[in-house]
């Protein structure tokens, strides 16, 4: 069973609980005006991540985020919901300073992690997500619908269009474990 960093865990929850009040006014408006659909029973909850690929046409799989990525993905009652994807392994900066990083820290930074923030919700087996904003720039405002399955605690579902491998027929598939207390 794959664990969450105490760190991560607290870092997630305490994004998740911001009070609105201090969250950009024209966030507070997008998410105001947003048409969003109910949430199933099942997503609402803590999520932590089993795998996430991209698989190919002819069957093949890239690990993503490395053998045993970490992640954590929380889905409030309102579909609100925040998610965030690292590598188990990464390589911390020489200079021990963000703003000094050399082009490969800044490239294995962005490559080694993903996070994004917005709403979601399903009717069928059918997932809708609104990203508001995330990591990766041009997934800000995306919207997207996915199949997703749940079996037991594992939520399956596909990425038609990954951040990376799309152009080469990739399409992502990601696995969530309910995180139980």
């Amino acid at each position: 069973m794959s664990r969450v960093h105490p760190t991560l865990l607290a870092s997630l929850l305490a994004m998740l609980l911001v009070s609105p009040a201090v969250i950009a006014a024209p966030m507070q408006d997008a998410m105001k005006s947003a048409d969003h659909g109910s949430v199933p029973r099942e997503l609402i909850g803590a999520w932590t991540l089993v795998r996430c690929d991209n698989v190919y046409p002819d069957g093949h799989r890239v690990e993503l985020y490395g053998p045993h990525p970490e992640g954590m993905w929380l889905i409030d009652a309102q579909g609100d919901y925040m998610m965030q994807i690292v590598r188990a392994k990464r390589m911390p900066f020489a200079a021990n300073d963000k703003s000094k990083g050399t082009p490969d820290e800044y490239r294995a930074a962005s490559m080694d992690s993903n996070a994004h923030f917005g709403h979601v919700s399903a009717d069928g087996d059918v997932m809708h997500s609104q990203i508001l904003h995330a990591s990766f720039p041009n997934w800000d405002g995306r919207n997207s619908e996915s199949h997703y399955t749940i079996n037991g605690d594992e939520l399956t579902y596909s990425v038609a269009k990954p951040s990376s491998g799309a152009s080469e027929g990739a399409r992502g598939e990601v696995v969530w474990r309910r995180v139980r207390s």
